[in-house]
Order: C-alpha cells, then sequence, then structure tokens
C-alpha cells in the first residue's frame, strides 16, 4: 500500500502550497493540480490536524505550511493522507493480516518486519524538503 493517490495528492499540494507567498484554497488547488476538490479538501483537512499545514480562515484564508519543509517527514505525510501508517506488505507486523492466519509462525515473518523497519526509517528520515528542492 505504500503510496497511494491520496499521497500523491498530498504531495503535489504541498508542493504547490510552499511555492505561494499566501494562502491556498482547496479549490484554487484543486483547479491547479486537477484534483477533484472534495477529495482534495479531506486531505488537507488530514495535513491540517497532524499539523503539516496551518489552516487560515476568511476571505484571504487558505492553507499554509506549518512548519518549514525540512521539519516535514514524508512518514508523516503519507500517514496524515493515508489516515494509517504506510506498510509495504499487506501482512506487516503493522496491519496483522495475514492471508494464512499464521503471522507468528510465518517464515518469512521476520524479513517482512525487518524490511518495513527499514523503510519506516528511511521515510521518517526523508523530508519534504529532500524530495523538493
Amino acid at each position: 500500500m505504500l503510496l497511494t493517490r491520496a499521497s500523491e495528492y498530498a504531495l503535489l499540494s504541498l508542493d504547490v502550497i510552499r511555492k505561494s507567498d499566501r494562502p491556498l484554497g482547496a479549490e484554487q488547488l484543486a483547479n491547479e493540480l486537477c484534483i477533484p476538490k472534495s477529495f482534495l479538501a479531506k486531505i488537507l483537512q488530514n495535513l491540517a490536524k497532524q499539523e503539516i499545514l496551518e489552516s487560515r480562515k476568511g476571505a484571504h484564508g487558505g492553507f499554509i505550511l506549518a512548519k518549514d519543509i525540512n521539519e516535514i517527514s514524508v512518514n508523516d505525510i503519507i500517514y496524515a493522507a493515508e489516515g494509517k501508517t504506510p506498510s509495504v506488505f499487506d501482512c506487516t507486523q503493522y496491519t496483522q493480516t495475514c492471508p494464512n492466519g499464521s503471522i507468528g509462525s510465518c517464515a518469512i515473518s521476520p524479513f517482512l518486519a525487518n524490511f518495513q523497519t527499514k523503510i519506516d526509517e528511511f521515510l521518517n528520515d526523508l523530508t519534504l524538503g529532500d524530495i523538493l528542492q
């Protein structure tokens, strides 16, 4: 599941927002990025709830970055957009879903858990600034 459209749209929106010198609304972003407004609005709200974006109200309101791009991890963006921790495999230690119902006795479970840990570390260390510069 690592990245879905929600994560892609979150990253694209954050790029446009960081380049703007004023707050941008969901409708303006949706039009500029050709993204359905209702879907994007939910993503933006989730980014604001996770304190990645700041929502400003009023006639000149919209969204601005709440932090410097070098302080926002890609893992945090994906979590905000997806509503769950990003996982590479459906049967990782995080989702507890094993197609065979034997997560504890699976021969490849330790490998998958180790691989997921490395992905988690990478996404936590990777910042928005790293991918947008």
